[in-house]
């Protein structure tokens, strides 16, 4: 069977693609009210042949066999929605042709704007394939890391240090758990404006892969984490970075914790003090945020309410005695069903106040003391509803921060349960760390999927607070999803906020 030239010359310009070299068609997906580009948004041929836009909202299609001609795809994403036509269907017909472009417009549902992915290989991958500028140093594989869990930042050394839990790698399934680390600039010093991307600095081994930044020296764990990113003054009065480690030898069995510190030189961290197992609230937790009261500057570590708190130094923080709990019981009380020794003042006030030796109260503890008829439904600090439907939100973790531009503390909390387990991401304000927090509105949902962990990173903020940026982990991992989502899964996404949102109010 002979080829003739025509047909010849058609193969070639369906390889190549058309007069500027390129084969890939150039799909822009953007947010039809600010016009930026949409990460994560799903393209799906009726073959179920998925393409995935990349962190530009840019996805690039080369399908042998579909070049060249009419192609569906329907359209989907988290917290976006493609209008319906008379059928139900949402998607829209695609011209196909090498070197040629399309956009498509897409309505928010999420109040706060998904903005790009941080972590993981092909941030940029297809802006890199369609010749798009990008603004990343390393677009697509930086650090080796496939996927990444968990984050804490803080400033050290006028550089954001950022820490992961689990992470991958591209060689082999198991990869680095014992932490992962890296550095970045800030914006004000040369780094990308945040709702550009970060360039983040790995922590290498010889091999180019993140290097541990606790390695392990127990035989019997397999797992180190690190939570409370904090920066402390020592007895020299220079600051330190220090973390609480949990060393465990599988999920859900720690072998010990402790508070360990970076070593500059060795670049990574070494064990200073351990803790009690069996403690269940004095030691450093969650996201740590640094506050001061009456002139004393604390830590407060939420769990995910502001509950735990410690004077902000070196000493203090390996002192399981100095830690204070927000609490309505009386001193020395412990929660104990109905047993629970309520502290009221005269006129059966009760009497909230920072102690030492006195269990926190927190919406756990509180819903323990209504049923236990100690405490009436109205005075609960931390009993957060959906400001719309009522109904109560169980939050599982978050982080907050004092929101100078509402002049209020914010919360960004993931919910446990949900339309998602733990794939619905909540905002909330108070006037001070300790409530009362009352309402809370959703501004991320996802379907049938995770989004844990959220971290609000404060020296981003932007406009005197009212723009804030923050990130989670995306995983399937918990939400029974079957399915997980091309090189996004277990890694970390970040999102901006408009705090001024009159929908948040």
């Amino acid at each position: 069977m002979s080829i003739g030239i025509p047909a010849i010359l058609a193969l070639w310009t369906m390889v190549i693609g058309a007069d500027d070299g390129t084969p890939w068609f150039q799909v822009r997906v953007v947010d039809g009210e600010t016009g930026r580009g949409v990460p994560m948004v799903a393209l799906r041929t009726t073959n179920e042949i998925v393409h995935y836009t990349d962190s530009h909202g840019i996805a690039a299609i080369h399908e042998p066999g579909l070049m060249g001609r009419e192609v569906f795809v329907h359209v989907s994403s988290h917290g976006y929605r493609y209008p319906e036509d008379r059928f139900g269907m949402r998607g829209v017909a695609l011209n196909l042709e090498p070197g040629g472009t399309a956009t498509i417009e897409l309505e928010r549902e999420n109040i706060a704007e998904r903005l790009y992915r941080i972590t993981g290989q092909g941030i940029y991958r297809d802006s890199v394939l369609t010749g798009e500028p990008v603004p990343l140093d390393e677009p697509v594989l930086n650090g080796d890391v496939m996927g990444q869990d968990s984050v804490l930042a803080t400033v050290y050394q006028d550089r954001v240090f950022w820490i992961w839990g689990d992470t991958g790698r591209p060689g082999y399934p198991l990869g680095n758990f014992q932490s992962s680390g890296a550095v970045s600039d800030l914006p004000e010093h040369g780094g990308l404006d945040p709702s550009e991307g970060i360039n983040l600095e790995y922590f290498v081994d010889d091999t180019g892969f993140t290097k541990p930044m606790c390695p392990i020296v127990d035989d019997r764990a397999l797992l180190i984490w690190l939570d409370a990113l904090m920066t402390v003054p020592d007895a020299d009065g220079r600051k330190r970075l220090v973390a609480r480690q949990t060393t465990l030898k599988s999920l859900g069995e720690p072998v010990d914790h402790g508070l360990v510190i970076f070593d500059d030189e060795r670049e990574e961290f070494e064990t200073l003090s351990t803790f009690d197992l069996d403690e269940p609230w004095r030691y450093p937790q969650g996201h740590a945020v640094p506050m001061e009261d009456d002139g004393v500057r604390y830590y407060v570590f939420p769990r995910p309410f502001p509950l735990v708190r410690v004077t902000a130094t070196l000493d203090a923080l390996q002192n399981p005695e100095g830690y204070e709990a927000f609490t309505c019981l009386e001193p020395g009380g412990q929660m104990n069903g109905a047993d629970s020794p309520v502290m009221r003042d005269k006129d059966g006030k009760l009497v909230w106040a920072w102690r030492t030796d006195t269990d926190p109260v927190g919406q756990d503890e509180e819903q323990q003391l209504v049923e236990a008829g100690l405490m009436d439904s109205e005075e609960r600090r931390f009993h957060l509803q959906d400001m719309e439907s009522d109904e109560t939100i169980q939050l599982h973790r978050g982080s907050f921060q004092y929101n100078a531009y509402l002049d209020k503390w914010i919360m960004i909390g993931s919910e446990i349960g949900g339309r998602s387990f733990l794939g619905e991401v909540w905002f909330a304000e108070a006037p001070s760390p300790s409530g009362p927090w009352t309402q809370a509105r959703r501004i991320v949902t996802h379907d049938q999927y995770s989004f844990y962990n959220p971290a609000h990173h404060a020296f981003f903020n932007q406009d005197g607070g009212r723009l804030i940026y923050f990130e989670g982990t995306y995983t399937k991992m918990f939400s029974g999803q079957e399915h997980a989502t091309p090189r996004y899964d277990y890694n970390q996404i970040m999102y901006r906020l408009d705090v001024s949102d009159a929908r948040l109010r």
